[in-house]
C-alpha cells in the first residue's frame, strides 16, 4: 500500500523540491499540492491522505491553524511540519506533528519522516483491525481465541496454541511463534487481561508466555529463573513469577 501524501507550501519551488524527492520513493503516492491553509483543508477532506508535509508559515492560515482545524474533524493524517526555523520544533510536536523538517530539507531527513509516518499509519490501521476483532468476538472462555498479527502489509489470524510468547520492546509488542514474529495490535497489559483464563502467564514486565510451550526452567540464583521455550527463546523471570508458571504446570 502506498503512502498517500499531500504537499502544502506557499512557495512553488519548495513544493517542487519536495515532490521531486518524494517521487524517488516507490511506495509514496503524491495525491496533490496546496499553496495555502484553506486549500490544504479542502484537499485533505477530498483525498484523505496518510501524510501531510505542512509548511509552518503561510499567508492567512498557517500550518498550526490547519492542524487545529483538522483536530476538529474525523480524519487526522500524520503531520510533518516543514519550517525554516528550528525554534518552532517544540511547538510542532506540541500540536501533534510526528516530525519536523528544516528547510532546505535533506533527502535523508525526508526519508526518515516518511518511514515514521508509514509505521504510525500502518500501526493505526492495525489497531483498528484488532479493535474490531475484539468487539466482534463474543466472550467465550471455552473456545480458542484468535489473535491478529501483522507481518509487513499482511494480517494473520493466529490461534493461541501456536503462540509461544508476547514480548514488548518499548511501545511495540511482538507475537512470537515457533519460527516467526508478528506485530501485535494491543498492549501487553491488554493481552494479559484478554488471556487471563488461558495458559498465558506474565513472567516479566516485558513478556507474557504460553506455559504449554515451556520446555525448561533453570535456577539462575535464589531469586531468578531462566525459562526456555520450545523454540529456544529464553526469558529471565523472578522467583515469584517463575513459581506461577511452575504452579500451573504442577511442577
Amino acid at each position: 500500500m502506498k503512502l498517500k501524501t499531500l504537499i502544502v507550501d506557499d512557495e512553488p519551488i519548495a513544493r517542487k523540491v519536495l515532490r521531486e524527492e518524494l517521487e524517488l520513493l516507490e511506495d509514496v503516492e503524491i495525491v496533490g499540492e496546496a499553496d495555502n491553509g484553506e486549500n490544504a483543508l479542502a484537499q485533505i477532506a477530498h483525498h484523505q491522505p496518510d501524510l501531510v508535509l505542512l509548511d509552518m508559515q503561510m499567508p492567512g492560515m498557517g500550518g498550526l491553524d490547519v492542524v487545529g482545524r483538522l483536530k476538529q474533524g474525523r480524519h487526522m493524517p500524520a503531520i510533518v511540519i516543514v519550517t525554516a526555523y528550528d525554534k518552532f520544533a517544540i511547538r510542532a510536536f506540541e500540536v501533534g506533528a510526528i516530525d519536523y523538517l528544516l528547510k532546505p530539507v535533506s533527502s535523508a531527513r525526508l526519508m526518515e519522516a516518511v518511514e515514521r509516518a508509514r509505521f504510525l499509519t500502518g500501526r493505526r490501521a492495525f489497531e483498528r483491525v484488532a479493535q474490531l476483532q475484539e468487539i466482534s468476538e463474543p466472550v467465550n472462555e471455552t473456545r480458542a481465541r484468535k489473535i491478529v498479527g501483522r507481518m509487513g502489509e499482511e494480517y494473520f489470524l493466529l490461534g493461541t496454541d501456536e503462540i509461544y510468547a508476547f514480548q514488548a520492546e518499548g511501545n511495540i509488542v511482538w507475537i512470537v511463534t515457533a519460527n516467526r514474529k508478528y506485530l501485535a495490535g494491543q498492549t501487553l497489559k491488554d493481552l494479559e487481561k484478554r488471556l487471563a483464563n488461558s495458559s498465558f502467564r506474565r513472567i516479566h514486565r516485558n513478556a507474557l508466555v504460553n506455559v504449554d510451550h515451556v520446555r525448561k526452567m533453570s535456577a539462575l540464583s535464589s531469586q531468578r529463573w531462566l525459562i526456555t521455550m520450545g523454540n529456544d527463546l529464553e526469558i529471565v523471570a523472578s522467583k515469584r513469577q517463575a513459581f506461577g508458571v511452575r504452579e500451573l504446570l504442577n511442577w
